[in-house]
């Protein structure tokens, strides 16, 4: 790639450097959305997103990629960092992938309840009398 933006942008770095973190580039990848659709609105951090298929030719380079990635579950939290974009493209992204019915979104897993402090003491108290 040549360094069509002159200067490099940030303190030295290269044209490629400066692509890959640019507001253009996050722009063109988002379609110029930045809010989410009302499916990826709901989203937080923790959300597992799983694919229902593999990707399909002519996708957009960062939907195939959230698509191979979510093969297993994986959290929004995971893509953004996997993927090295903002939640808010992620979740801008995800959002296409649900109304196009590529990927599912579930809720975490609940942590367990701690059984009660009585249960608890019961329980140490029958093990100490064997």
């Amino acid at each position: 790639m040549s360094d069509a933006g002159g200067g490099g942008g940030k303190g030295g770095a290269t044209g490629a450097d400066w692509e890959e973190t640019s507001p253009e580039r996050l722009y063109v990848i988002t379609g110029g959305r930045s809010g989410a659709s009302a499916a990826a609105a709901a989203l937080d951090l923790v959300t597992l997103i799983v694919a229902r298929s593999g990707a399909r030719p002519g996708m957009q380079p960062e939907h195939a990629a959230i698509v191979q990635l979510c093969q297993a579950p994986l959290s929004v939290a995971e893509i953004s960092a996997y993927l090295g974009l903002p939640v808010s493209v992620v979740t801008v992204l995800l959002g296409d992938l649900i109304a196009d019915n590529r990927v599912v979104a579930r809720a975490p897993v609940p942590p367990a309840r701690l059984p009660d402090r009585a249960l608890i003491e019961a329980v140490i108290d029958g093990l100490q009398k064997l």
